[in-house]
């Protein structure tokens, strides 16, 4: 511990003993160093935060939800500072009167891209800032020149969202009238064959994809027909055996047996009716047979019993006749199904080759038709789409911090690069009088003295002076004190300037 402390006050011995060097190489490092600091340039830096609005229910209306406008946000932030953008910020600013050259344009241009940020602080809230330290202009001129590079990138912003979905829109819309130009010329030509087509051969007026779609409607067409009409004839026999098993006349005393027999024979030629039996079936030719000997027997067993007539058979009769008037429409109906399926059929074996050339021609003219039509409803919504993003602004935004003027500069903190260079001027001349002090053969204590030689030493004389060497020694201690304290006035001079240099700018 005593051997750290001897060597301490070794080295401090040695640089005061040295301290004019120590001095000297103090100011010059701090003249030095302060006048690398003043040459360096203020940096003004001004600020700007822009709110996009996202939210708009006419826009959501017609397919523009909030997820495509903020994509067009992103790319407008990106697209932001790319190269085009800030040559127009250097030519509508100061910093474009010294370009003469391409060269110089691509040189500003990369210098100022460094000097740009564009921040996302939130999903609708964006910083713009810029940088401004040419050192060929004042302080104030820097200032307000970072605050017009912020509202040229302003406008930039706003002229790349109206501009971009303006011209977005234009193209989109001249290809699809391309496409629909295109498409209409194409639907012409296919009118036109089908036209001359349907006049070569108007039996296929139709076309040959309607000749077959009408002949697979009509086939089941008549197979309804054909449910139906079963299902009318069943009706119709059943109405016919509620008929015969009601009497017509009220009172009456006439025996109930035949009329039960025919109802019964009735009943079972419905049945079989129902089953698809023909009429040239034996079983139905039989029962027949005694449903006629069944009529005639009721007949003569009504004639010989007198009374009133009777309602129920009357509203039988009625319900009769509206079904038997059902089945002859429906029979109808199945003719003319079945004689349209003929000349159909026909038509496609005798001409097969024109039956698929008229389907070939009307599939084409379908196809065409429908792309057509689909074309040009897009084409209206994407008018509608360009009308409100241009007109109405479906990205709107607002400033909501106009750009600043700087009142200090960012950078350099000029201040504590003032301080760094006096702390580094003291240390440098510290050190520069300790590493003399090192280099030369002497020797500060005696401790020292022995530890060098290796013999003991047996004592030291102390300097004596004079009194004239004193006040000299006085003397020149008073001009050190005096240079050092020099040292630090310039100091606080220098950090004076600086802060009423702030003071003055814009």
């Amino acid at each position: 511990m005593n051997s750290l402390y001897d060597e301490a006050l070794s080295a401090l011995h040695s640089v005061w003993h040295r301290r004019w060097i120590a001095l000297a190489v103090a100011w010059g490092v701090c003249l030095l160093g302060w006048l690398a600091v003043a040459m360096v340039p203020n940096s003004y830096e001004s600020r700007s935060r822009i709110f996009v609005q996202l939210d708009d229910a006419l826009a959501e209306q017609v397919g523009i939800g909030v997820a495509d406008r903020k994509r067009d946000i992103e790319r407008i932030r990106q697209t932001l500072t790319s190269a085009v953008n800030l040559e127009k910020v250097v030519r509508s600013t100061r910093i474009g009167d010294t370009i003469n050259s391409p060269k110089d344009m691509e040189a500003a241009v990369l210098e100022l891209a460094k000097d740009i940020k564009v921040v996302s602080q939130q999903d609708n809230l964006f910083e713009i800032s810029a940088v401004s330290n040419d050192g060929s202009l004042s302080d104030a001129e820097n200032a307000a020149l970072a605050q017009d590079v912020v509202q040229k990138m302003i406008d930039i912003f706003r002229e790349e969202n109206l501009a971009g979905n303006r011209g977005e829109m234009t193209e989109t819309l001249e290809f699809v009238n391309q496409q629909l130009a295109q498409r209409e010329k194409e639907l012409e030509v296919a009118e036109q064959r089908r036209l001359t087509f349907e006049a070569e051969h108007p039996e296929m007026i139709q076309g040959g994809a309607a000749n077959q779609a009408r002949l697979e409607a009509s086939r089941s067409e008549l197979r309804n027909v054909d449910a139906d009409l079963a299902a009318a004839q069943s009706a119709l026999a059943a109405i016919g055996g509620q008929i015969s098993g009601t009497p017509r006349m009220l009172p009456g005393a006439a025996p109930v047996g035949s009329r039960a027999s025919l109802a019964k024979a009735q009943g079972e030629l419905a049945a079989m009716r129902s089953r698809g039996l023909t009429d040239s079936h034996p079983d139905i030719i039989a029962l027949k047979n005694q449903i006629a000997t069944l009529q005639s027997a009721v007949q003569n067993e009504a004639s010989s019993v007198s009374g009133m007539p009777n309602p129920a058979y009357s509203s039988l009769q009625s319900i009769q006749a509206e079904r038997e008037a059902n089945v002859q429409a429906l029979q109808a109906r199945r003719a003319a199904l079945q004689a349209d399926i003929a000349s159909l059929t026909a038509t496609a074996i005798n001409n097969p080759e024109v039956a698929a050339e008229a389907q070939r021609i009307g599939r084409d003219y379908d196809v065409l038709r429908q792309q057509y039509d689909k074309l040009l409803r897009d084409r209206e919504e994407l008018r509608l789409r360009g009308e409100i993003k241009t007109e109405r602004e479906a990205v709107k935004f607002e400033v909501v911090d106009p750009p600043t003027t700087p009142r200090s500069p960012v950078a350099p903190n000029r201040p504590i690069l003032l301080l760094a260079v006096l702390v580094a001027g003291l240390g440098a001349g510290a050190g520069a009088a300790f590493a003399i002090g090192q280099l030369r053969s002497t020797f500060a204590t005696t401790a020292k003295l022995e530890k060098s030689t290796g013999l003991p030493v047996l004592g030291a004389i102390s300097r004596t002076l004079t009194e004239a060497k004193r006040e000299l020694r006085r003397k020149r201690q008073r001009y050190f004190y005096a240079a050092t304290a020099g040292l630090g006035v310039v100091f606080a001079l220098l950090l004076a300037v600086e802060f009423i240099q702030r003071g003055t700018v814009a």
